[in-house]
């Protein structure tokens, strides 16, 4: 393992050889000297999936890796903004620090926190203070982000200003609700009514995740991944067997998939 006690000195210094490499690509590359801030944003979300996969995985070496990714890119926009002449990674870094101290008046102020769950509703409150900030609780929420994300952001905003259930077990006659609901979409409901009530029925579902403090979309990412293993378990044993699995019965692949639950 590399040695990672760096002194503060020293990692000035490394982000310095990054920001000088960065200038040199940004003349001599052809690459790197034609992107621009619409042309990286592919990437950048690209790098930041990666980023999150090493992060499930909990692999250190690659979590190392993909934040450097993730930092190249926090850097080159940096550039292109000290191009444009609106900013450079030193206002980037400033605004951070004023916003880190600004959101943290039980650290920085007179303000009281007794616990983590104080520092958020704090938190929403102070964003709706600050110059420049959000002007309603969830105009935060990026309206780029997954479905599913969003769903859990949203509640979380929510129940950081006191709109949340006042006990976790509550929210289950809420889920109830809405499996019923769909269920009666499904057997005399169009399409239209179908989608919106399975939506509800998902957002309860995310709502439930959040008051038992399970992340939905690390949970189903969990799941999607034990799926594809037992799936391709399915699919090896088929194929060993020399026949195409759209030939295979159903009874057959439930055998198989059985099986490889046991794995």
């Amino acid at each position: 393992m590399a040695d990672n006690k760096h002194t503060r000195q020293e990692k000035i210094e490394a982000l310095g050889r990054v920001l000088d490499t960065l200038d040199r690509l940004r003349v001599e590359c052809p690459w790197d000297r034609k992107q621009t801030n619409e042309s990286l944003r592919p990437n950048t979300i690209e790098e930041v999936y990666e980023l999150a996969d090493a992060l499930l995985a909990d692999d250190s070496a690659n979590i190392k890796k993909e934040l450097g990714d993730v930092l190249l890119h926090v850097l080159f926009y940096s550039k292109i903004g000290e191009e444009k002449e609106s900013f450079d990674i030193a206002d980037v870094a400033d605004a951070l620090n004023e916003k880190l101290i600004f959101r943290h008046p039980h650290i920085f102020g007179t303000v009281e926190a007794k616990d983590a769950h104080a520092v958020e509703q704090n938190w929403e409150q102070i964003k709706l203070k600050e110059k420049g900030g959000n002007k309603t609780v969830l105009s935060g929420v990026p309206s780029t982000l997954p479905p599913l994300i969003k769903a859990y952001r949203i509640q979380e905003k929510a129940a950081n200003v006191g709109f949340d259930w006042e006990a976790p077990s509550q929210v289950w006659d809420k889920v109830k609700e809405e499996i019923a609901e769909f269920e009666q979409a499904v057997s005399s409901m169009g399409k239209d009514e179908q989608e919106a009530e399975m939506g509800d029925l998902l957002f309860s579902l995310v709502n439930a995740s959040r008051l038992y403090k399970i992340h939905p979309d690390n949970a189903l990412e969990r799941t999607n991944k034990k799926f594809i293993s037992r799936f391709e378990y399915v699919e090896q044993k088929v194929k060993e067997s020399g026949r195409n699995i759209k030939d295979v019965t159903l009874g057959e692949l439930d055998q198989l998939w059985n099986e490889a639950k046991t794995l």
